[in-house]
Formats: C-alpha cells, structure tokens, sequence
C-alpha cells in the first residue's frame, strides 16, 4: 500500500472545501448559501447511489403516473422529486421550490423558511434511465428579498438574475458542474471518499467547436436559420471541414460534451413545438448561466437566452447555446431572416 500517496489525498480540493473558500472572500456571508449547496450536493450523492442500483433495486420502470409536462412518470423521478424537495427544505435556507415534476411551486413554510429559490430539474434525461445513458439534475438557485412573503413573481425573474447554477450528471462518473457567478468547476464524486473532487478547475469552452447537437428526426419541421445552420454544418462553404454530429438525447450529457469540447447545442422551435421543447427556468436558464460563465453564449433564436421573462412556472423556449463563434453564426442566420 502507498501510504505516502493516501497521506497526500487530505489536501485534494473537496466541493465542501471549494465552496467554503469561496465563502472566505466574502467576509459579510453568513454561510446560508453554503449550507444550501451542501443539502444540494447531498442530494446529488443519493441520487447516484440511486442511480447506479436502479436496475437492481426494481427503481427502472413507470411509477403509473404523469408529471405536467404529460411525460410518464417514471420510479426514479418520483424517487429523485421527493428526495430533492427534502433535502432543500431541511437546509432551512429555501423559501420557494419550482420542480419539473410538480405543477405548482412548493412554498416552504415559515418555521424552514430562507432567503433562497431553487429551481431544479430532479432527474433530466429520464427517458434514458432503461438503457444506462447518462442522466442528470439541474439547479439554479436565486436569491430573493426577505422584506415580502414568497409569491410566484419571485420565480418569475430573468436568468442573469440567477446567484448560482449546476448540473450533476450520473453516468461512468457523477460529475458535478457548478458556476456561482465568477468561472465554472467541474468536480467528480470519488466513491471510495465519498466526496467530490475537483476535477475540472476553470472550465472555459473553446472558441469554436467541430461538433454540433441537435436530434435531426425534426429536420422537417425546422425553420429556415436552423435548416440552413445544420446545412452549413455538414456541408461548409469555407472549405473547412465539416462538423460532427453528436446527440445523445440527454440535455445534461449533451450540454456537457459541449462545455468540455465546444460546438453547440441546438433544441429549435418546429412545427411541432412552436414555443420549442425545453422548460426555461430549470433546463434552459442554469445550462444558459454555466454556457456565459464558460465563455460561450446562449441565445433562443431572438434574444440573449438569459435576458428572457418567463411570465409561467413550466414555460418552454428554443435555445442555441455553446461556443462564441458557433452561436455567432447561428445568430447571424436569424438577424439576416429579419
């Protein structure tokens, strides 16, 4: 056995370390906001555990209802909804809680009550869960006044509002991706410690990219800039090469090949989906947040993705969001539709 090697790992950077650092450079915090993080990391921690014996603990399958999207319920959603609304409400830093899975948001009550939003996707990719792709979660977290009680309109803020986001994809590894507003890190569950480490100091997403994401079974159904982007993709007219096509059908694992490798992910409005697919607050946002935060942009086909009013809890936009120049030409597209 190398104990000199073991010995060295009690200086590895921990999440809990990381975030309490970060705590240190603001000499007015109270530690409310780690204490909150550290519930959502817990939660992550079970839903791992969860994850990777679904098959064996009878977890895979349809728990016989449907969440409000219309989506088939399936074990581990309600299993990871339930474990996620515990985890933030006995943190007592939240106040208000807005869930994929629930149609109305959970108002804490006041004995638990904090100064905190979060909005989160429990369990991202669900479809996926039978065949062992990656899943994950997303978070993001807001910050609201303590001068009002808690309504629906605290929620209801543009994503540049947001004080933090994340993800934490369960798939070869659970890797933790986390932005509070100054760089994106990116931290990966080491199980025989039972933490998070980081793993992925700085994350920054190159400038351009040679992949593009986007589940071309909707081609038909696209507008023009999209069609002609994906055209452009596979057939450049600069004599460079073309990009490659890359789509997994889980928005966490696809954003995150994105983030690490650069390209862009695109889910456009169609035919089908004229407001697009993915929810606002809880996809679209955090994803949006960490995009920024790495370097690269996100943009819904006419704005800036974080500078949008959701005016409900479950609304839905398109989103194009990865490295700069990529979501550049995409945006060039739309400007020249105008």
């Amino acid at each position: 056995m190398d104990h000199s090697a073991d010995a060295q790992r009690t200086d590895l950077m921990t999440i809990t370390r990381f975030v309490l650092n970060q705590q240190s450079n603001h000499p007015e915090s109270r530690g409310d906001f780690s204490i909150l993080l550290s519930h959502i990391v817990l939660g992550c921690k079970f839903l791992c555990s969860a994850v990777n014996k679904a098959g064996l603990a009878k977890l895979i399958g349809l728990a016989g209802e449907t969440n409000v999207q219309g989506e088939e319920q399936k074990k581990l959603d309600v299993l990871s909804n339930d474990v996620f609304i515990k985890a933030l409400v006995s943190s007592g830093r939240t106040c208000i809680l807005v869930s994929e899975e629930d149609e109305e948001a959970t108002f804490v009550e006041a004995s638990k009550r904090g100064k905190y939003c979060v909005v989160f996707d429990p369990l991202d990719g669900s479809s996926n869960i039978d065949c062992g792709v990656s899943i994950g979660t997303i978070f993001g977290i807001y910050l609201i006044k303590e001068d009002h009680e808690p309504t629906i309109e605290d929620v209801l803020q543009p994503g540049k509002n947001m004080l933090a986001a994340g993800y934490c994809m369960y798939g070869s590894s659970c890797t933790l991706v986390l932005s509070t507003g100054s760089g994106v890190n990116g931290f990966t569950l080491d199980p025989s410690l039972g933490e998070f480490i980081l793993t992925h100091p700085d994350i920054k997403i190159p400038k351009k990219g040679k992949i593009y994401s986007v589940n071309e079974g909707n081609a038909k159904n696209w507008d023009d800039p999209t069609t002609k982007y994906v055209e452009n993709c596979k057939y450049p007219r600069d004599g460079s090469s073309p990009k490659s096509l890359r789509y997994i059908g889980s928005m966490v694992a696809d954003v995150h090949r994105t983030l690490l490798y650069g390209g862009i992910f695109l889910y456009p409005a169609d035919k089908k989906s004229p407001n697009g697919k993915l929810r606002v607050l809880y996809e679209v946002f955090p994803m949006s947040f960490l995009m920024e935060q790495a370097g690269g942009q996100a943009f819904t086909g006419n704005q800036r993705a974080l500078d949008w009013v959701p005016k409900k809890l479950h609304e839905r936009s398109p989103i194009f969001l990865g490295s700069y120049e990529d979501v550049e030409e995409i945006k060039a597209l739309y400007a020249a539709e105008e």
